[in-house]
């Protein structure tokens, strides 16, 4: 076989950034990755692997040491979430949520209450995080929601529902985008953390998807659900727009860099398997047809990692706005989708065999030009701004 393709050198990479992502990748590879089939037929990630991961230190990796988390960088949080999105996949939507998105609402917005109640746990991952905001009738339009909250003594009382919520069943957590006592607009919204066994919360069933088998998503319902108003994420009313808003540009980045791992895991792999197989005397890859695409293709994820390495060193920076991270999230996931179809095709009919891992990052790679703001939403924002 012939030696390994050259891998694309990040500028902000170091020695000590690579060797976490080899400690990290046998990590995945010895202790999580050999449960994912089963992960994938019970739709359900194993809670085990849920501290699994946070006693590798590999949760709320950037979150300070005070409050349970690593003490580490965005760069550290981002190797991690690079590697998780080429050696276990099936980890990395529910993780996305969880360490990428739920501990910095927590830390950034979140009172010292909250921050000592809350992030302890979901560092070492005795509690699981999700955050919920998109309703039925909703979709991307935050300002619509109506999931309506009213200040009862010392609980907010909570009535609606929201859908499509990663790690719904599971979570012990759930910051919930809530319209306060009908207040119109985006200063109604607030967030407000439900916990798991609050009265009047429950769960839905878990939705059944095309891919992402492995990742818990349902529908949650709020009747009459109670949460203290201790739970008011940051601890005054109206915030909560302004909150999702500040955060978008680090989620969308996130799902760029879940995109440009995909894309260039489908080609480490698929350049591996056309060396090998053969047709008509020759390997598939000595088909000059097959060659140029797949050159094609490296050369296309090679420009998606520089481009979503110049918003991570802007994201650590504080200067990516949500022009450019919206840029990166709907550039990188439709290349994404497009460079995972064109190497199933390079498998012919093993590539439609659901055991086979092209197959399955082809099922799970369609959704990411939906959730985090649909495509569309994100060439809007970028157009008001021309």
């Amino acid at each position: 076989m012939t030696a390994s393709a050259p891998r694309t050198t990040s500028s902000w990479m170091t020695p000590e950034l690579e060797s976490l992502r080899d400690q990290f990748g046998r990590f995945l590879d010895a202790e999580l990755k050999p449960h994912a089939a089963r992960w994938r037929r019970q739709r359900m990630i194993d809670r085990s692997a849920w501290t699994a991961l946070g006693g590798m230190g590999a949760l709320g990796a950037a979150i300070p040491e005070e409050w349970g988390g690593s003490g580490g960088d965005v760069y550290q949080e981002m190797v991690l979430l690079d590697t998780i999105n080429r050696r276990c996949s099936d980890l990395a939507n529910g993780y996305s949520v969880h360490s990428g998105i739920v501990t910095h609402y927590v830390l950034t917005y979140g009172t010292e209450d909250q921050k000592r109640r809350w992030l302890p746990k979901l560092c070492s991952g005795e509690w699981i995080g999700a955050i919920a905001m998109t309703e039925p009738g909703g979709g991307s339009d935050l300002q619509a929601l109506t999931t309506r909250g009213r200040r009862d003594g010392d609980d907010y009382v909570i009535d609606g529902q929201k859908t499509f919520i990663t790690n719904g069943i599971a979570a012990d957590l759930v910051l919930v985008a809530v319209r306060i006592d009908g207040t119109p607009g985006a200063k109604g919204i607030s967030l407000i953390g439900v916990e798991k066994g609050a009265p009047g919360f429950q769960p839905g069933r878990p939705l059944e998807k095309i891919g992402l088998h492995a990742a818990d998503t349902a529908e949650l319902f709020f009747d009459g659900a109670r949460a203290p108003v201790d739970n008011l994420l940051g601890g005054i009313e109206g915030r909560g727009f302004y909150q999702m808003m500040e955060q978008l540009p680090r989620e969308r980045l996130i799902l760029a860099i879940g995109a440009v791992a995909a894309m260039e895991h489908a080609v480490e792999i698929t350049r591996a398997y056309v060396h090998e197989r053969k047709a008509f005397g020759k390997t598939l890859f000595d088909f000059q047809t097959i060659s140029f695409r797949l050159a094609e293709l490296a050369t296309e994820a090679h420009i998606a990692r520089v481009f979503v390495d110049d918003c991570l060193v802007k994201l650590a920076e504080n200067r990516l706005d949500n022009v450019t991270a919206s840029m990166a999230k709907w550039w990188c996931s439709e290349r994404q989708v497009q460079t995972v179809d064109a190497c199933l095709q390079m498998f012919g009919g093993y590539g439609y065999i659901e055991e086979t891992e092209i197959a399955r990052m082809y099922t799970d790679a369609r959704i990411q030009k939906i959730y985090g703001g649909a495509n569309e939403i994100m060439k809007l924002l970028i157009a008001r701004s021309l």
